[in-house]
């Protein structure tokens, strides 16, 4: 398979605007007769599929190598769409959706029977979210399908944040990226079940524990967001119990004071460029004065902790490119955005950690 990727953001010609129009019409036809197109968010990029055709839904598997019980995320273009998708709304589902769509943000419903179980794992819930990225919501609107779109890298991998990223990881495997440029916020959307009797945080993100809990109340979280999960669950939602956001190399956190744990990755680093291995280090603005040896990348700040998101997944696939042996991060603080940060650090890192 051929695939073709169209820059479809920063027109400054007529013409230009037309031929990124023509793109998203392109798109959006391919996406109707079951075909696979990569677009961005304002999260990560996207790999889309009509998220009413069970057989394109196992196009998305294959393509990403995806266990078929990892449920996918349905994106619609308007709030009248979610209602033929689902099968009871819940006031505080309703709720959240008034205040935070379009955005980062995917609730859990029961699912509708339009929803075929290829598009949510063989769970009885589906998950919608509304994109705040317009040329997101014009693919779909244009598409006239909701559009199932996991991130669009290969399963386990650092999710992409430009359709560079995507087209290492799906070149010849899906007919078409559109390249909408870097995203905006750079981690996955928040994602909230509000298919019980009480909202459950089942992955954190950019609307934060505390924003949510400000909107409705008391937020319960589910165990799996700061732990390993046990391998007999079934998950409610994506990035829940596999390998996920991973770098080639083994990845360690290490977590504590502040003062303490650059001395102890430079220690570390030392010890294993000593024995001949290549070493990257994970670290921030405040902190990167501290590290001699070893291949350095600054995620951010921790004072604008939204930098750090952004640069998180790009850093990790740089080592990727960069073919380092082993990774050193530091951590942060697990309270509002860094909540997030620390689950995808967490999980790239497989739970490995040296407290200090």
């Amino acid at each position: 398979m051929i695939t073709k990727m169209v820059r479809v953001k920063g027109a400054e010609t007529r013409q230009e605007t037309k031929n990124w129009e023509a793109a998203l019409q392109e798109a959006a036809r391919i996406l109707q007769s079951g075909g696979l197109v990569a677009f961005p968010t304002e999260t990560v990029y996207g790999l889309g599929a009509n998220g009413l055709d069970g057989e394109a839904a196992k196009k998305i598997y294959a393509a990403k190598g995806r266990p078929s019980d990892n449920p996918l995320i349905v994106h619609i273009s308007a709030l009248e769409e979610l209602e033929p998708l689902v099968s009871e709304i819940s006031d505080v589902g309703r709720q959240l959706a008034k205040k935070f769509w379009p955005g980062p943000l995917t609730l859990v419903f029961p699912k509708s029977s339009l929803v075929p179980y290829g598009t949510t794992g063989g769970l009885k819930t589906v998950a919608v979210r509304m994109p705040a990225e317009d040329l997101a919501r014009r693919l779909i609107a244009l598409a006239k399908v909701p559009v199932a779109a996991p991130s669009a890298n290969r399963s386990g991998r650092p999710s992409p944040t430009t359709a560079l990223h995507v087209w290492q990881d799906m070149n010849g495997k899906i007919e078409m990226i559109l390249d909408g440029g870097p995203v905006g916020i750079g981690v996955e959307s928040t994602i909230v079940d509000v298919s019980g009797d009480a909202p459950v945080l089942l992955r954190p993100g950019a609307i934060t524990l505390e924003m949510l809990e400000q909107a409705v109340g008391h937020v319960e979280v589910d165990p799996a967001i700061i732990k390993a999960p046990g391998e007999n669950i079934r998950p409610k939602a994506p990035g829940m119990k596999y390998r996920h956001y991973a770098p080639k190399a083994e990845m360690t956190l290490v977590e504590g004071d502040l003062e303490k744990v650059p001395k102890t990755i430079a220690q570390l680093t030392e010890e294993r460029m000593e024995e001949g291995l290549v070493v990257g280090i994970i670290c921030t603005e405040e902190t990167k004065h501290f590290y001699s040896k070893g291949i350095v990348r600054c995620m951010g700040s921790r004072s604008r902790e939204e930098t750090i998101a952004h640069n998180l997944f790009a850093v990790l696939r740089e080592f990727d490119d960069l073919e380092v042996d082993c990774i050193y991060s530091e951590s942060l603080p697990c309270e509002q955005l860094g909540y997030a940060i620390m689950n995808r650090l967490q999980k790239a890192a497989g739970y490995r950690k040296i407290s200090v």
